[in-house]
């Protein structure tokens, strides 16, 4: 998609630093969500299933809005899909506000599934978007530089939690049943409400930046955003990536990924805790931040390996090596498992933005426009899996639900070495 106007674009760095900071922005969201399950799970007192209910109530936003997000920015465009995006992730963070006031669980997953909604625009335009500023041959390496500046948001979306969120309060079952009616009743609505200054200022940020974004001049692209929202699935382009193997690959394998992605992350605090008894809801956070460092070494890391080594065989081997890793957590819990859980999230690095640009390559432009809808719509496996993981937990142990993502980086695996076989005939 070539842009009108580059070297006008080129001139202007304040287009470039607003698109960036989405992949921020949305890092941080994401992560966010591993503080609510710990904090929701105190705050409600909730099982493993039920937390995990954070995370299913997001991704289902995305599953649900990633095909309208396409369809949308396919007839307006990808400035006003960004702005439209970013007012609904500000208006679902400010949402959290009434949610606490009313101590309302259900209310915090709806907050949750706007949020989502917001993001799956963004990520809906803002991924392939990467993908075509540039020669074709290095689209892949281009979305992974890109992607890294997403951990940079989860870091800063952990440390948020872990410093503004969680009080350092912890209360045993004993402690709990000692108090008296109004104690306890204290004690929860306290944890809830520390939700909602985090929130609100998080909202009126992202509704800011979503004015900032509309004021600013974008460089616009030269294909016009004039066709029906229908022709490019009546087209018979939804009915062709359908009967494409290499693509339905790519979904399944994205679904399976992210599902591992946000299991992990979402049940490390939980992990660490069961396996390292004494350790308290802040302590357990430095190794969620320790992962999310490891995450975005990765990406700097995998995009530069990729000079030297064909992504396809780079996500085949860093696949493999997570495989591993999750089942010594399995195995090992402890000290040295939640070891293997930070070394994990370097070799997830790669995947996400592997998988998506492999997805689209060498697409026309309604194919990648649909495909990347459809990519986005696989995220819906880290609501699946997160409560998957949260019902083995539940019936056994949170060290013994690791075989969920060490399954599914087997898959990712597969698929990449499919994906390899296949360019080396």
């Amino acid at each position: 998609m070539p842009v009108a106007g580059a070297s006008e674009a080129g001139r202007s760095w304040l287009p470039l630093v607003l698109i960036v900071s989405l992949f921020f922005l949305w890092g941080g969201a994401n992560n966010l969500n591993d503080v609510l399950i710990a904090q929701f799970k105190k705050a409600f007192v909730l099982s493993d299933f039920r937390a995990g209910l954070v995370q299913s109530a997001f991704y289902l936003g995305y599953f649900l809005i990633a095909m309208p997000a396409g369809i949308y920015m396919r007839r307006f465009g990808y400035k006003s899909a960004v702005i439209f995006g970013l007012m609904l992730y500000g208006i679902g963070a400010l949402l959290f506000w009434p949610a606490a006031e009313r101590a309302t669980y259900g209310m915090f997953l709806f907050a949750l599934f706007v949020i989502a909604s917001g993001l799956a625009f963004l990520e809906t335009s803002a991924n392939p978007f990467v993908t075509l500023l540039g020669s074709p041959e290095t689209a892949t390496r281009r979305l992974n530089w890109a992607q890294a500046f997403n951990p940079l948001g989860s870091i800063a979306g952990i440390l948020i939690g872990q410093h503004f969120i969680f009080s350092g309060v912890e209360h045993t079952p004993e402690q709990l049943a000692a108090m008296s009616d109004a104690e306890r009743t204290a004690y929860y609505v306290s944890e809830t409400h520390a939700v909602q200054w985090p929130y609100l200022v998080i909202g009126i940020v992202v509704l800011c930046w979503a004015l900032l974004i509309l004021i600013t001049r974008f460089p616009r692209p030269i294909t016009a955003h004039t066709a029906s929202a229908s022709s490019a699935v009546g087209g018979g382009v939804m009915s062709k990536l359908l009967r494409d193997k290499s693509f339905i690959g790519a979904l399944l394998s994205q679904f399976f990924y992210v599902g591992a992605q946000v299991g992990v992350w979402s049940y490390t605090i939980r992990y660490v805790q069961a396996s390292m008894p004494g350790t308290t809801h802040r302590e357990a956070a430095n190794f969620l931040t320790a992962e999310l460092v490891c995450f975005m070494v990765g990406r700097f890391a995998g995009a530069a390996l990729m000079k030297y080594a064909a992504p396809v065989r780079l996500l085949m081997t860093f696949a493999a090596i997570n495989v591993v890793l999750m089942l010594y957590a399995l195995a090992v819990p402890g000290l040295s498992g939640a070891c293997a859980l930070a070394a994990c999230s370097f070799f997830m690095s790669v995947m996400y933005p592997t998988i998506f640009a492999l997805g689209v390559e060498g697409r026309g432009d309604d194919e990648r426009k649909l495909g990347s809808a459809m990519l986005v719509m696989t995220i819906i496996g880290g609501a699946v899996l997160t409560a998957v993981m949260g019902a083995i937990s539940d019936h056994s142990s949170i060290a013994d639900a690791m075989i969920v993502p060490a399954c599914s980086f087997a898959i990712v695996g597969f698929f990449a070495w499919r994906r390899a076989a296949q360019s080396a005939n």
